[in-house]
């Protein structure tokens, strides 16, 4: 859907714990693509996951595809392909199908792998997975192109007078941005070519302050390229649940945030536990959390812009379980009401409207007891006398 101003959406990695039954955890996953195209989400993006139990999806192109035939507005991107993973041209080629398919609505995200386990399995070594995404980003920007056939090896793929079957749906292509973290790399490969940034680090203790910094590196590396950088496609991703209050949402969210937290990040994927005595409340003075009522929840968007020196384009939301069912998809239904419209500019004609009504009710709406009036008395008859003064009085008052 068109939004003058700001976006919002989710990366959607998932997170389901484990022990849960993973088909209906996916299942939850496609209803809420559902619920957040109802409510009038822009966009949402899906994970590529292959070991250590809680990201279940292997393939978002799988989901956009599904997810496309029961949405009608929402756009669906990768979050991301990890490229060393992926032949080039057979990335290119999935995207362009589902550009068709989706008229449009398909996004690429763009990253080198997150977990370390999926490369081992594929028997990568760590050290060349960045260096390998931009040989297959370099590879995937000049197959869409379309302007001549891409001959390219490297010492991980070989392509050979390589071009699409199908050129592209939209134009000149589809959607594409780049994962960043806290290293320069994800800037750095976003401004090569001059796309979009997921900023994903901004999720993490530090992040909000590097916001301006980070940018600057892409548009170094854009004006070294010869392209420039685009605002608005710079999205910040950030940990966010919304209840009524703030003590409400913050005990919606503690247990569940505690558990994904120990029993994934940590003893799962190894990360130094944390020191902190209460992190939920931590991460909203940080800025990396956004949990609480409506109002505080605007209070530390406007705060990112702030970091960022200039703005961004939109907001995600990493889509997580902390809660329950209800309360998830109720917090989610709160941003879209109160939240949203704030940075939509669909509240200033709204608000001037009622504030001109307001401040000329009496000039305006003064006349309106003796027209009433003089509509029982011009064409009112037939109007019994008792129906008639109760109306009036009515209106008088």
């Amino acid at each position: 859907m068109a939004h003058r101003g700001m976006t919002f959406g989710i990366f959607l990695a998932p997170f389901h714990r484990v022990g849960e039954n993973p088909t209906l955890a996916m299942d939850r996953d496609v209803e809420l693509l559902e619920w957040l195209d109802h409510l009038g989400y822009d966009e949402a993006w899906i994970g590529e996951h292959h070991s250590a139990g809680w990201e279940l999806i292997a393939d978002p192109c799988i989901v956009i595809a599904a997810a496309a035939q029961r949405t009608k507005h929402i756009r669906l991107g990768s979050g991301v392909t990890s490229l060393p993973y992926h032949n080039p041209l057979m990335v290119a080629q999935r995207f362009v199908q589902l550009d068709h398919m989706t008229r449009g609505r398909a996004m690429l995200g763009c990253g080198p792998g997150a977990l370390t386990s999926d490369a081992y399995m594929l028997g990568i070594e760590p050290s060349t997975q960045r260096p390998r995404m931009l040989e297959a980003m370099d590879a995937i920007m000049r197959l869409l192109a379309c302007k001549e056939p891409v001959t390219m090896k490297t010492d991980w793929f070989d392509l050979r007078e390589a071009r699409l079957h199908l050129a592209p749906w939209s134009d000149p292509h589809f959607e594409i941005a780049v994962a960043s973290t806290i290293t320069p790399f994800g800037m750095i490969a976003a401004g090569t070519h001059g796309v979009g940034v997921l900023s994903i680090g901004a999720g993490l203790p530090g992040g909000p302050e590097a916001l301006a910094s980070q940018w600057k590196i892409a548009e170094e590396a854009a004006a070294k390229n010869g392209k420039t950088m685009d605002r608005k496609k710079w999205r910040v991703v950030v940990n966010a649940h919304i209840a009524e209050d703030d003590e409400q949402a913050l005990r919606e969210v503690r247990e569940g945030e505690r558990r994904e937290t120990v029993t994934y990040f940590e003893d799962t994927l190894g990360r130094p536990p944390g020191r902190a005595d209460d992190p939920l409340r931590d991460g909203v003075k940080m800025g990396t959390t956004l949990v609480g009522s409506p109002d505080t929840v605007a209070k530390g968007i406007r705060r990112l812009l702030e970091y960022s020196q200039g703005g961004f384009g939109g907001i995600l939301f990493r889509a997580h379980e902390w809660a329950n069912r209800e309360q998830t998809l109720r917090s989610y239904e709160l941003f879209a009401r109160y939240v949203m419209p704030q940075f939509q500019g669909s509240l200033e004609t709204i608000a001037s409207s009622q504030t001109w009504a307001r401040e000329n009710r009496k000039q305006v709406f003064g006349a309106t007891p003796e027209a009433v009036k003089r509509a029982f008395t011009d064409f009112g008859h037939a109007v019994p006398e008792e129906y008639k003064s109760r109306t009036i009085g009515a209106r008088d008052t």
